[in-house]
């Protein structure tokens, strides 16, 4: 099962124009988030992102960035982890989601 975090709140980015489509990240992706399309890689669900980084370091022309350990998607698994509520650590939780304060807002 594909777990998918909080929606539009990851940090993940492909710069397309400088992707060599070598399907490292495709490897390395614990939550399948890439896939080809047309021999192109293309990013197929940004939600499913848990910002780990793994694709970040395994892009030999650095074609993606995310800030791995940071964003929502890192204080909810450490939430889930630590049996605390989730905070992103900028002064506010992420159960003020719909508040529109925080980093999650």
């Amino acid at each position: 099962m594909r777990h998918k975090y909080l929606k539009n709140v990851t940090t993940l980015n492909l710069n397309k124009d400088i992707c060599t489509n070598c399907g490292m990240c495709i490897n390395v992706c614990p939550q399948e988030v890439f896939e080809f399309n047309n021999s192109r890689l293309v990013i197929i669900d940004k939600d499913r992102c848990m910002e780990c980084g793994a694709c970040e370091k395994n892009c030999p022309v650095n074609a993606l960035s995310v800030r791995s350990g940071v964003g929502c998607a890192a204080a909810m698994i450490k939430g889930a982890l630590t049996g605390t509520e989730p905070s992103c650590g900028c002064g506010s939780g992420c159960g003020d989601m719909g508040k529109g304060s925080g980093c999650c807002g």
